[in-house]
């Protein structure tokens, strides 16, 4: 899957999410960042296990994060997923 065909494939995904979740904006914008995260992982073959291990977590905390019907998650397990990804979490008020 190229760049291009991965960004469409985000977009439905996302599209899909929000609409699922319309009127609860923080569990589609979880289900968007869970789902990017997922995909990071599987972009750079990284395990659960491996991934747990660089967010210095449980493979059972990586999960719930991952699971997207899971909207308990803070902002600070968010950001030590997107540091183990070398990566930078952005959340912004509009």
């Amino acid at each position: 899957m190229n760049h291009e065909q991965r960004a469409q494939a985000v977009d439905g995904v996302q599209s899909r999410d929000l609409h699922a979740t319309e009127g609860r904006p923080a569990t589609a914008t979880k289900r968007i960042i869970a789902h990017q995260i997922a995909m990071e992982m599987k972009r750079r073959r990284l395990t659960k296990m491996a991934m747990a291990s660089r967010m210095k977590t449980s493979r059972a905390a990586l999960d719930r994060l991952l699971d997207p019907n899971n909207p308990s998650v803070t902002i600070g397990t968010l950001e030590k997923a997107a540091a183990a990804l070398n990566r930078r979490l952005a959340v912004e008020l509009r």
